[in-house]
């Protein structure tokens, strides 16, 4: 249930109008990412209104916007209702399209007088048009309660990441910008805190006296998919755990937080990061990276990494990366927590597995390997399982595993709809505080460190395959 329908909030019964300016707005994470996020929203807002418009360096017709637009939107797929069409023509209808150059602030401030109420500017740029066109902002009175949303990677660095943020603070205060995580977006991430918090069994059992170890897993079958710009300067230590797995990571660590706003949810999230670092202390030992090679998934044929278009195979980016992190705090220290993810792979593994200590003793006569109990939480499909042991069939003296599983019920939205849905409200839940997106690169910083140095080498692994032998368990 969204904000706005929920019977204590202020909103509801509420007709709220928001301007939406998106830079950007011909590229493709807008028509691929955030203008269907925008139509989910919709379908799930009745009482918003919003005034889209949108920006870029190109020249765009208004009639083809309009019909770029109805496409992106799928003004033609059937609404749950008239009223609801009508709607979504409505935002169609009074959206505008401007050409402009981000960087220039008079295009700028243009663009900003353009809009009829105080704008959520989206920029869905490259980090460096990004970052340029806020430097283009610093002259221009912005009106009053805009709100400034950014996509990751927030800076390359600690260094990168502090400067991004003392820049963003000369436009607007810090509860009006949106580092935007879309990963936090999915309702699957979210139910971790219902999951924690609603269930009593857990909380006796969730610290480093009953558990053993904790994985995040994030492997996909999919390639660079004609990213290959964005990719081969980042890898996967950027592009997933610098960022989206870390995140998940503080949300399973967190102490209970007083309630579910922005303040206490991020304070919480942000207590344990600064807690956390390579396991062991040492980055080299507590890390692995590996690119692909020629194989195939699913009938699909893929060329080694190296050879990928607009691939540098000097660079040495990494396909696959793992990071074993502990969280050096009163619950959770002694527990390494490993975080993994990597493209062409033979198995799309999204998971979160907390595995249980074993039972400190078995009384004799049982049979069969007691396997230690493990929590295993998907993130795609949204679903749980429990892996318990019991009393097998027949032999009621032989232990037999057995899997107790849950499925989450789907959210109202995508992932972008649900960050839209914070930025268009003034609800900062789901974006990342400057202090957090600092904590990630302090945490991943000595592990590039040490790769740089080539105190870990860079491993092979054929696409389609697990991953490079001898990656089981450390």
């Amino acid at each position: 249930m969204s904000k706005r329908n929920r019977p204590d909030s202020p909103n509801v019964g509420l007709v709220k109008t928001r301007t939406l300016l998106v830079l950007g707005a011909n590229g493709d994470l807008a028509n691929r990412l955030l203008l269907p996020g925008l139509r989910s929203l919709l379908d799930a807002e009745p009482d918003l209104d919003v005034r889209l418009i949108g920006a870029g360096r190109k020249d765009i017709p208004h009639a083809d916007w309009k019909r770029a637009l109805e496409k992106t939107l799928r003004i033609d797929d059937r609404p749950a209702s008239d009223s609801a069409k009508a709607r979504l023509r409505g935002v169609i209808d009074s959206s505008r399209y401007l050409q402009a150059d981000v960087g220039d602030p008079a295009a700028l401030r243009e663009l900003i007088g353009a809009c009829p109420t105080a704008p959520a500017v989206y920029f869905a740029l490259p980090p460096a048009v990004a970052i340029a066109a806020c430097e283009a902002m610093r002259g221009i009175e912005l009106p009053t309660g805009t709100v400034l949303a950014l996509e990751k990677p927030f800076g390359t660095s600690v260094a990168t990441a502090r400067q991004l943020n003392d820049l963003l603070a000369t436009l607007v205060p810090e509860q009006q910008v949106y580092r935007v995580d879309h990963f936090l977006g999915k309702s699957t991430v979210l139910n971790l805190l219902g999951l924690r918090f609603a269930n009593r069994i857990f909380e006796p059992v969730w610290n480093s006296t009953s558990v053993d170890h904790v994985e995040i897993v994030y492997d996909e079958k999919l390639g660079l998919e004609e990213r290959a710009g964005y990719y081969d300067h980042a890898g996967a230590l950027t592009d997933m755990i610098q960022s989206h797995l870390l995140l998940v990571l503080a949300l399973v660590c967190i102490e209970p937080p007083a309630g579910l706003d922005a303040e206490d949810l991020r304070g919480e999230m942000a207590q344990v990061l600064r807690a956390t670092r390579p396991y062991g202390g040492d980055p080299a030992a507590a890390s692995r990276r590996a690119r692909y090679t020629a194989g195939s998934i699913e009938g699909r044929e893929f060329p080694s990494y190296a050879d990928e278009d607009g691939i540098d195979p000097a660079r040495g980016t990494e396909t696959l990366a793992e990071v074993t992190v502990g969280v050096e705090n009163w619950r959770w220290s002694g527990v390494p927590f490993t975080l993994r993810s990597g493209k062409a792979l033979g198995d799309a593994r999204k998971e979160i597995i907390i595995t249980f200590k074993p039972v400190p003793h078995l009384p004799t006569g049982f049979l069969g390997c007691a396997s230690p109990p493990r929590l295993r939480i998907i993130l795609g499909p949204d679903c749980l399982h429990l892996d318990l042991n019991i009393n097998g069939a027949g032999d009621p003296f032989t232990l037999e595993p057995v899997t107790l599983s849950a499925r989450f019920a789907e959210g109202d939205m995508t992932p972008y709809g649900e960050v839209l849905d914070g930025i268009l409200d003034g609800d900062p839940l789901l974006s990342i505080r400057g202090d957090v997106a600092e904590q990630c690169w302090r945490i991943i910083e000595p592990v590039q460190q040490a790769w740089r140095k080539g105190a870990v080498p860079l491993e092979e692994y054929p696409a389609g395959t697990p991953g490079p032998a001898g990656w089981g368990a450390r």
